[in-house]
C-alpha cells in the first residue's frame, strides 16, 4: 500500500516531534513525506500536483501540530482547494473513492488534558472530527488517529519510540469495523 504524508508544520525547523517523525517517513520505500509549507512557502497550492499526488496513493495521511483545536492554516487551504466537487465529489468526483484517509497529530497538552474533564474538555477524537468527517463525504475511510501528546516534556525515549509507533500504525492501521 502506498502511503502519503502531507505534513503542514508552518516551521518545520523548529519542530522535534513533527521533524523526527519525518526523519523516520522519509526512510521508508513506500512512504512519500510531502511538506506543504516546503512546497509552497508562497501558499499558493498546485491543485493539480496535489490531486495527482493523491491520486497515485491509496493511504493518506495527514500530520500536523494542533494548532488551536484545529490545523494549521494551509491543511485547511488544502482540503478546499484540493478536494473539488467533480474531482473527490459529486457527479464523477470519484478520484478520492476507495482511499483512506487519517491524521498524525501532535500536541502540546498531556493526554489527560485532552478528556471531557480535562484542560481541554474534549478527546483528540472529538477535535479530528472534521477530518473524520472528511472520509464518507469524498468516498475514502477513515483510520484512527496517531497522536503524541505534552510535546514539552516528551523524553528522548519516548521520541524515539514514537517515531517505531508511527510507521507501524501506518503500516497496519484499519478502518474501524474493518476486519484483520
Amino acid at each position: 500500500m502506498k502511503t502519503l504524508v502531507i505534513v503542514t508544520h508552518p516551521n518545520i525547523e523548529t519542530s522535534r516531534i513533527n521533524k523526527a517523525w519525518i526523519e523516520e517517513l522519509s526512510r521508508q520505500e513506500d512512504i512519500t513525506v510531502h511538506e506543504l509549507y516546503k512546497a509552497y512557502p508562497d501558499e499558493n497550492i498546485d491543485v493539480a500536483a496535489e490531486q495527482r499526488l493523491v491520486e497515485a496513493h491509496d493511504r493518506i495521511i495527514f500530520q500536523y501540530p494542533l494548532f488551536w483545536y484545529n490545523t494549521p492554516y494551509l491543511l485547511k487551504k488544502w482540503f478546499d482547494q484540493v478536494l473539488q466537487y467533480g474531482w473527490a465529489f459529486g457527479p464523477e468526483g470519484d478520484k478520492t473513492a476507495g482511499k483512506q484517509i487519517g491524521a498524525a497529530v501532535s500536541t502540546y497538552g498531556t493526554e489527560a488534558s485532552y478528556q471531557p474533564d480535562g484542560f481541554n474538555r474534549f478527546t483528540l477524537r472529538e477535535i479530528l472530527r472534521p477530518i473524520e468527517a472528511i472520509a464518507p463525504f469524498i468516498g475514502a475511510t477513515y483510520l484512527p488517529p496517531f497522536t503524541l501528546s505534552d510535546s514539552s516534556n516528551l523524553s528522548d525515549e519516548r521520541l524515539a519510540q514514537s517515531r517505531a509507533d508511527y510507521v507501524r500504525h501506518l503500516r497496519t492501521a484499519q478502518p474501524a469495523g474493518a476486519r484483520d
